[in-house]
């Protein structure tokens, strides 16, 4: 795959896009300018990465106020009214960290097609297990834009906040699939023998 394909309509992406897991249909780039889009990413993520643990606190804390409903899926705190101390919270942090550690790893992927998607589709797989459906996950990467442009200041333009969206479409459809392909899996496993659909032969 070539890098052109990571932000932009390719192939193997349009058929993903085009089912009906809810996947996002992408824009199609030229080149040149998906080249510029992962460009403008990874030199703001290495700004951005100074501040990991603030930025994650922060996405949560605002996940939490703008999508209260979210909550219900974090058992620790879901019954948590005052939203100040979380600011304050080892486990928001912690769990901070390790979303932020995923959005590191994507960004490192950009130009490796084939490993962003396995590691999209395997973080939508857990997710499932986790009990937290993908109508939760594009309100991550919008709390996440909200969250570093202070930080990168006057380097925040419209061009990279419409990369950054870009990626987190990109990556939530994959996710979106994971999960669905997990549940469908699940759902497999649970049926009785005599009510899974039997498998024609379709060998010549």
């Amino acid at each position: 795959m070539t890098r052109s394909c990571i932000l932009s309509v390719c192939p193997r992406t349009r058929r993903r896009s085009d089912t009906s897991t809810g996947g996002v249909r992408f824009e199609t780039h030229s080149e040149s300018r998906t080249e510029d889009q992962i460009q403008m990413i990874k030199e703001s993520w290495r700004v951005i990465r100074d501040d990991i643990a603030k930025v994650g606190i922060i996405m949560f804390v605002r996940l939490f106020e703008t999508h209260p409903e979210c909550k219900d899926v974090f058992f620790l705190f879901r019954d948590v009214e005052d939203l100040e101390r979380l600011r304050t919270s080892r486990e928001l942090r912690a769990h901070g960290l390790r979303v932020m550690s995923f959005i590191e790893k994507s960004v490192a992927r950009l130009d490796q097609l084939e490993r962003l998607e396995a590691l999209a589709l395997e973080l939508g797989k857990s997710h499932f297990h986790y009990n937290a459906p993908p109508k939760y996950y594009s309100y991550v990467g919008a709390e996440f834009i909200c969250a570093v442009q202070p930080i990168l200041k006057e380097r925040w333009t419209a061009e990279l906040e419409e990369a950054w969206k870009t990626m987190f479409q990109y990556v939530t459809s994959l996710m979106r699939q994971g999960y669905q392909e997990e549940s469908a899996r699940q759902r497999h496993l649970t049926l009785s023998p005599r009510d899974r659909p039997e498998r024609s032969n379709t060998a010549l």
